[in-house]
């Protein structure tokens, strides 16, 4: 059903919401975090696009509210993770750029209307070694 659809589209997009959170906090991008994201961003490609393979659950220009509602969950699970929990849900609220966690998570969405299946891994690929850290990441230097 649709409700059930976009239920897991929210759970892809709080996993890379929370990775991105950590990514900001932390300065520095893992291969284990490159990974979930990019299997969320490709999980939310498959799932947001209709049956008729012409349509979408979600338009590109309709995710406002959906990362709005999400980040404020990926912030209280992202606390649990970021610097091994050293931060509750409300020190991490105060540290977290809000704007430029849900403008990076746009950008990368943006890539599942744009982007083949096929041509996705290596767009998003790109686009990771754009984050902090994601250098570093790309040239397998260990960060922090």
């Amino acid at each position: 059903s649709k409700k059930d659809t976009l239920f897991k589209i929210d759970s892809y997009l709080t996993v890379v919401l929370i990775h991105l959170i950590k990514n900001q906090v932390e300065g520095r991008l893992t291969n284990s975090w490159a990974a979930s994201i990019r299997a969320s961003i490709r999980k939310i490609q498959y799932l947001n696009l209709k049956e008729n393979k012409t349509s979408y659950y979600i338009k590109e220009n309709e995710w406002d509210e959906t990362l709005e509602n999400a980040i404020e969950f990926a912030i209280g699970d992202a606390s649990v993770e970021v610097e091994n929990g050293a931060y509750s849900p409300f020190q991490l609220e105060e540290m977290v750029d809000r704007n430029s966690i849900i403008t990076t998570a746009k950008n990368f969405l943006a890539l599942t209307y744009s982007y083949s299946t096929k041509d996705l891994l290596a767009v998003i690929n790109d686009n990771l070694t754009l984050l902090p850290g994601g250098e570093d990441w790309k040239f397998g230097r260990k960060n922090k």
